[in-house]
């Protein structure tokens, strides 16, 4: 449970903060940009979701429908770079895009689907700390202890609200700020200036620690790179070895387990199955195909309909966070092992079907 609502919720605090960044300068920040990865993902959590919901058979089961609606990004974006380390930049820019909606879509699911009774008392005060963080922001404090500290103090009332705990790491990184001190020019003035003044002052002996002016030079180049670093980017960066080295397998040992000594699957396995290998891939690209039929987007420069294939069927690595969707739609009933069989056969199926198309689908647009 510690590992599920607390360690989580730094995932999708880094999730938040990867959202925030594309909407306001990456892929996202423009319609004309995002038409295409929105697109796909809407078709990529819609038809996964009717796949399973025609499968499950209702009852109980039916409670799993959003667990084949989520991409694993970090999966996803791997057997990329593996299978095709030198595809068009903006394959892989699609499929990051394409990955962060789906994130957004997996947050207003658990927000609006996996939430218990409302304690309104805690909520009021989750949205007291959160207005503190947003004033924060706008009084431009830039020191990230503040943010972290009252996040903290946001999770917890989250948790007690009924809401799930992870919603406030999103919560938190939407009031990070992204402005800057300096900007590039003057930062690449400032920093020429000091490195200048690290070159006049060499003692002869090349060993900084002898040099007070070179140490000065060092700690100015320190402040100035603060300054022109976004406290976004600093926090993001800060998070991902955690996230991926820690966060993550831990996530992992902890959910991926099957038993194995009941019964092998049944229509949950099966439903999640057919969710991630055959509706994630038609909905991406149906819903791909049908934006540019009319003219809303158009495909990346140098990507082909088949390698755009391939990143349709690597939506459907679900792993991740379809295990998290699954746990909480399943947790303490004998469904989730079966849902944690299907999620695991579903995404090794739509990882190895869609390296095969990708290699086929770069190699002719390379050729």
């Amino acid at each position: 449970q510690w590992i599920n609502d607390g360690l989580m919720a730094v995932f999708f605090l880094l999730v938040g903060l990867e959202i925030k960044r594309e909407a306001l300068v990456g892929e996202l920040a423009s319609w004309r940009q995002a038409t295409l990865p929105v697109a796909a993902a809407t078709g990529g959590m819609i038809v996964p979701a009717l796949f399973y919901a025609l499968a499950s058979g209702g009852g109980l089961a039916a409670r799993g429908w959003a667990i084949p609606m989520a991409t694993d990004i970090a999966f996803a974006l791997g057997a990329l770079t593996l299978i095709a380390p030198r595809a068009p930049s903006g394959l892989k820019i699609f499929l990051a895009a394409l990955a962060i909606v789906d994130d957004m879509g997996a947050v207003l699911v658990i927000a609006l689907v996996y939430t218990r009774d409302i304690a309104w008392g805690s909520l009021g005060m989750a949205g007291l700390l959160l207005l503190l963080l947003l004033a924060l922001n706008v009084l431009r404090v830039r020191r990230l202890v503040p943010y972290l500290v009252l996040g903290c103090g946001l999770w917890y009332f989250v948790h007690a609200s009924g809401l799930h705990a992870t919603i406030a790491g999103v919560l938190l990184a939407f009031a990070i700020p992204t402005r800057t001190r300096i900007n590039a020019a003057e930062y690449s003035v400032h920093a020429r200036r000091l490195l200048d003044h690290f070159d006049q002052t060499e003692t002869g002996d090349l060993a900084v620690l002898t040099s007070k002016g070179q140490q000065e030079a060092i700690a100015g180049l320190e402040r100035a790179s603060e300054e022109a670093t976004a406290p976004l980017l600093r926090l993001e960066h800060t998070l991902h070895a955690f996230t991926a080295f820690v966060v993550m397998p831990l996530f992992a040992l902890s959910n991926a387990g099957v038993t194995l000594s009941g019964s092998p699957g049944g229509r949950v396995t099966l439903a999640v199955v057919l969710g991630l290998v055959l509706g994630k891939p038609l909905g991406i690209i149906g819903a791909a195909r049908a934006a540019v039929w009319l003219r809303f987007a158009a495909l990346p420069a140098g990507v082909s309909w088949t390698a755009l294939y391939g990143c349709a069927w690597l939506g459907g690595i679900g792993f991740t966070m379809s295990l998290f969707l699954a746990t909480l739609a399943f947790a303490g009933t004998p469904l989730l092992d079966s849902a944690k069989m299907g999620i695991l056969g579903g995404s090794f199926l739509a990882s190895i079907v869609g390296m095969a198309v990708l290699r086929r689908g770069t190699r002719t647009s390379q050729g």
